[in-house]
């Protein structure tokens, strides 16, 4: 059920991705899939980790017409960084996972960057300045949408009120073979 949540919410953050680009400048700088592919990488599932990263990467090259793959990359490479991460340390918290946001935003900058300076294509702006901004809009949503899904996802694991009380001590349970009297 996990899996369906994040698919929704990945083919949302695409959309979004996509629409709010035309509504606003600010809206520009905020990588909303970004978000989506290092949660998913955050919970320990590298296959489905690595398939979103690139189905997002992908889905926004193909959407905002610039170089194809080049994002698609950058978001599957973010995506096993981060699974490989999360596998081998302790990152349940929301503290611990807003820095590795952060690295996510700068490690998706500079391949980014990179491969449009590799393959001869000029990228769109500046690489300090959209990547000072697209880490500071994309950090900021991002751990708002992280206590969204916290919120969300505590109603689920929170005991009912019968189940409080469920684990009690067991008596002793007496012999039913008696050998005296």
């Amino acid at each position: 059920m996990e899996g369906v949540k994040l698919t929704i919410a990945l083919i949302i953050a695409v959309l979004l991705q996509w629409s709010l680009r035309n509504v606003s400048e600010v809206f520009a700088y905020v990588d909303l899939p970004l978000i989506i592919v290092v949660y998913a990488a955050l919970q320990r599932n590298s296959i489905r980790a690595l398939i979103f990263g690139t189905l997002a990467g992908l889905s926004v090259d193909a959407l905002s017409g610039g170089l194809l793959g080049s994002q698609g990359f950058a978001k599957t490479l973010i995506a096993f960084i981060v699974s490989e991460i999360a596998r081998r340390v302790y990152l349940d918290n929301l503290l611990l996972r807003i820095p590795v946001l952060i690295g996510a935003c700068i490690v998706n900058s500079l391949v980014y960057f990179g491969l449009h300076r590799l393959l001869g294509q000029p990228p769109q702006g500046e690489l300090l300045v959209i990547g000072a901004y697209s880490l500071i809009g994309t950090t900021v949503v991002g751990t708002l949408i992280y206590l969204l899904f916290e919120s969300l996802g505590s109603e689920r694991t929170r005991p009912k009120r019968r189940d409080v009380f469920s684990s009690r001590r067991q008596t002793r349970r007496r012999n039913p073979i008696r050998l005296a009297k």
